[in-house]
């Protein structure tokens, strides 16, 4: 058990597995490491929000506060770095891509020192399209909530 997460963690997700299932990179990439929780199911990743974030430097410059459409982006790819971690088989060969978010609630500033724990979990899936149940928390705290769609495409070449 997890006393930050409060659940059993079944595996961890390092940035170097991260990057090769998702294709984000600096400054983008906005998670850490991801715990899954139940393979293809639910998961928690783990963003660690430092005062060096290039974002700080416009928003706001006077009290540095990260903009909440990249904490929706950061669970957008917990969630995609979940279903990817059972989807697929050739890493190269998907990606995913947001289709949607929904009733997206921000209930409190997300600051420079604050460690963001990305809660998500799958609504419903059908073949390749996924319905996902989000949350970021700080210190156990709801910050923002949100539904997110999205759909997994293969990989231009």
């Amino acid at each position: 058990m997890n006393a930050l997460i409060g659940e059993e963690i079944v595996a961890t997700l390092d940035l170097e597995r991260i990057k090769r299932l998702i294709p984000h990179r600096y400054p983008m990439l906005l998670i850490d490491k991801v715990h899954i929780l139940e393979a293809g199911e639910r998961a928690v990743g783990v963003k660690n929000v430092t005062a060096n974030e290039p974002f700080f430097q416009g928003h706001f410059p006077e009290k540095a506060v990260m903009p909440g459409v990249l904490i929706i982006e950061a669970l957008a790819q917990t969630a995609a770095v979940l279903a990817m971690d059972v989807l697929l088989t050739d890493e190269e060969e998907a990606l995913v891509y947001l289709t949607s978010v929904e009733n997206a609630k921000f209930r409190q500033q997300v600051l420079p020192g604050d460690t963001l724990h990305l809660h998500v979990e799958k609504e419903r899936a059908r073949s390749f399209l996924w319905r996902l149940l989000v949350r970021a928390k700080v210190d156990g705290k709801v910050v923002t909530e949100a539904a997110l769609s999205a759909v997994i495409e293969k990989r231009p070449r």
